[in-house]
């Protein structure tokens, strides 16, 4: 039989927003996506609801200095050992996305957010003005640098269709993603 995680809470000191936090094997991690107002981070369609139920989403640059003290961006291999932990890249989608806040269209299948990490999909933008897929796509960025001036991140474990996570690169630090802490 399955037992669910404890889940806690942390109050970020800088803004008092308090966010669930929840164990998963060695790492702990925010539980839902980081809401931090900080200069290089918006609202998806810029709209204060969106950062209510997804958070906000923030270019490459402000992702890996917007955690509080006591976390930070997790790298690849932070990513990875979640991963691994839940059962390995083919299954993880779906055992860390959240069970609501997926759009119905499209066949997208909810989550059984057997580890109470709670994967919701904030979308990604691009700039202030353009955005795609909040309700569809989830895109967390990591910490790790790749080449040609690019990052790596996490793009929605391909949720949308199935429960595989997937490790993406691009070459644009400027995009507009999710970001979720791990702590130190």
């Amino acid at each position: 039989m399955f037992v669910f995680p404890p889940v806690s809470t942390f109050t970020d000191k800088r803004d008092g927003r308090v966010y669930k936090i929840v164990k998963i094997g060695g790492q702990t991690w925010f539980a839902e996506n980081l809401n931090y107002a900080a200069a290089g981070s918006v609202c998806y369609k810029n709209n204060a609801d969106n950062c209510a139920e997804y958070g906000r989403l923030y270019n490459w640059e402000t992702a890996k200095r917007v955690c509080p003290a006591g976390f930070h961006l997790p790298d690849d291999e932070e990513w990875t050992a979640l991963t691994d932990y839940v059962g390995g890249a083919s299954t993880a989608g779906e055992k860390l996305k959240s069970t609501r806040g997926w759009s119905s269209c499209k066949g997208i299948p909810y989550g059984t957010n057997d580890y109470g990490f709670l994967a919701l999909p904030g979308g990604d933008g691009y700039g202030d003005g353009i955005f795609y897929n909040a309700g569809i796509i989830g895109n967390w960025w990591s910490a790790t640098d790749g080449a040609y001036g690019g990052a790596y991140f996490i793009r929605d474990w391909d949720m949308q269709k199935n429960s595989e996570l997937a490790r993406r690169f691009d070459n644009s630090k400027v995009y507009l993603f999710s970001v979720r802490c791990v702590a130190d």
